[in-house]
């Protein structure tokens, strides 16, 4: 992600859009697509301690992955109100202390990242072009788990993803959104020898679990 397009990803996740969905997430919990990455997430932790949380937004998985055992959590995300939004429930769960948030791309920020026990990237790979990039620096730090939702590759989604592109463009804005092929997500992954373990649907995301390979 170049820094003009990650200037604008920022932009298209402001204060006024963080500020709604923290409010929802503390009426109604995680959307169904985040929450049925949760729960796999949660069947198959065991003692996981840390979490890499990418693009975490209002912070719904690693608040749920906190209360659920993991001792630390790293989020990582471009958009300063987010993180914002995410620290404040972070301290109204005492969660404070054992959650450290960088504002940064990640691809930007992953060299100095060490590996953890879950890695988590929920509506994150639509936000870029180089999805084979993106995934392998997430993979390389995966040391049991990895989550991600992405968009189904379907026709309906497309035809979302185009409309939703267009006004994109004429608001005169680099931000975009992208439909990456499930398949090859899923060889950039085994790639990295990990090997998928669940794979849930919504009408427009695909929810998959992903663990590391001993071989």
């Amino acid at each position: 992600m170049n820094c003009c397009q990650a200037e604008h990803v920022g932009r298209a996740f402001d204060r006024a859009t963080a500020d709604h969905d923290l409010r929802r997430f503390r009426r109604r919990g995680p959307i169904p697509s985040t929450r049925l990455l949760i729960e796999a997430l949660q069947a198959r932790q065991g003692t996981a301690a840390t979490l890499l949380d990418i693009g975490g937004g209002v912070g719904a998985i690693h608040h749920a992955l906190l209360d659920s055992g993991v001792r630390d959590a790293i989020h990582v995300d471009l958009s300063s109100d987010y993180i914002n939004a995410a620290r404040d429930e972070a301290a109204r769960r005492g969660h404070g202390d054992h959650v450290q948030f960088i504002r940064d791309d990640f691809l930007n920020a992953a060299p100095e990242l060490g590996a953890a026990d879950i890695v988590t990237l929920d509506r994150v790979v639509c936000c870029y072009p180089d999805m084979d990039r993106l995934l392998t620096a997430a993979a390389q730090r995966t040391r049991r788990l990895f989550g991600a939702v992405y968009p189904r590759d379907t026709w309906w989604v497309h035809a979302g993803v185009a409309l939703t592109n267009l006004l994109q463009r004429m608001r005169r804005t680099d931000f975009r959104v992208y439909v990456h092929a499930p398949a090859a997500i899923d060889a950039v992954l085994r790639g990295q020898r990990l090997e998928r373990q669940t794979l849930r649907r919504t009408f427009i995301w695909e929810i998959v679990t992903y663990s590391r390979s001993a071989a």
